[in-house]
């Protein structure tokens, strides 16, 4: 599964700050005051929006998006896997069965086995 996706954003300048919003992803729209913010506000919007959807949007084509007099597009990345390393970061208690001598050869050993399995599913998912 693809983690990394690149959107083109829509901003335009207005008197107050600019506004932002993605063509092709229904409801994905924000605000900022500076350009800076206008950024970073548009990754946020965009991680959030695709986070919150199961098939992702088709990229559209710079050339066929209509632009008014004082808009512009923008390209911001999204990488889902540090969003989600930042918003979904609680524990969750897993229950799992190994064998018993197993388990005893892992305390005698003071095996830390909630780090063990994490970074063992890091690297079966290619996230190391």
């Amino acid at each position: 599964m693809k983690d990394i996706f690149i959107f083109p954003a829509v901003f335009s300048k207005d008197e107050d700050g600019y506004s932002i919003y993605f063509p092709g992803i229904e409801g994905a729209f924000t605000c900022a005051e500076t350009f800076e913010e206008a950024v970073f506000m548009a990754k946020d919007c965009l991680e959030l929006n695709l986070d919150g959807i199961e098939e992702i949007p088709k990229l559209i084509n710079i050339e066929d998006i209509k632009l008014e007099n004082n808009e512009y597009v923008v390209m911001i990345e999204a990488d889902m896997v540090s969003y989600r390393k930042k918003y979904y970061s609680q524990p969750v208690k897993k229950t799992l069965t190994i064998p018993k001598w197993l388990n005893d050869l892992g305390v005698q050993k003071k095996v830390n086995f909630s780090k063990l399995l994490q970074e063992s599913l890091k690297k079966e998912l290619d996230l190391l």
